[in-house]
């Protein structure tokens, strides 16, 4: 997901890049306790047919998918914040605390051919940054699109 927020005047612009999520927290929790409770339906079934420790396996299984299920979840929190101003260009990993600047008038951005995908590129100075790995192919080209103008604004001057 791509989000552009917009700038005070004179401000710096914000591009937020998020992956995208099917379900918020509370869809989260009605899928896993609806799994667990098709599973335990299911082993009790087993378990009426003779089967004592289905119920046991059952409940272990729930526990491990909910906790596969949340990990994947909470892997889809991450994103990246860039903020284009004036002079500089931030990259910042959200969560966390990697930030990477570059010049904003030496900045180049660029999709690169690499490990059977597009790369979405910042380069300058000889510094290489990936950003948006997360996104699908058609967001990479839209973000480094949104850039471009971004930077072509900042500089006021067109860019290639």
């Amino acid at each position: 997901m791509i989000v552009l927020r917009p700038n005070a005047v004179g401000g710096p612009r914000v591009l937020w890049l998020r992956p995208n999520r099917a379900l918020d927290r509370r869809g989260l929790r009605r899928v896993v306790v609806g799994l667990a409770a098709l599973a335990l339906a299911t082993a009790s079934l087993g378990a009426w047919q003779g089967n004592v420790f289905a119920p046991v396996f059952a409940l272990a299984e729930s526990f491990v998918v909910g906790f596969a299920l949340g990990a994947a979840w909470r892997a889809g929190g991450k994103g990246e914040r860039i903020v284009v101003g004036a002079d500089t260009l931030e990259v910042r990993a959200v969560p966390g605390r990697r930030v990477v600047r570059f010049q904003t008038h030496w900045v180049r951005v660029g999709l690169a051919s690499g490990n059977g995908r597009q790369r979405l590129l910042l380069a300058s100075h000889g510094n290489e940054l990936e950003i948006g790995a997360f996104l699908g192919e058609e967001e990479r080209v839209e973000v480094s699109r949104k850039l471009m103008v971004l930077l072509s604004e900042v500089s006021g001057q067109t860019r290639r």
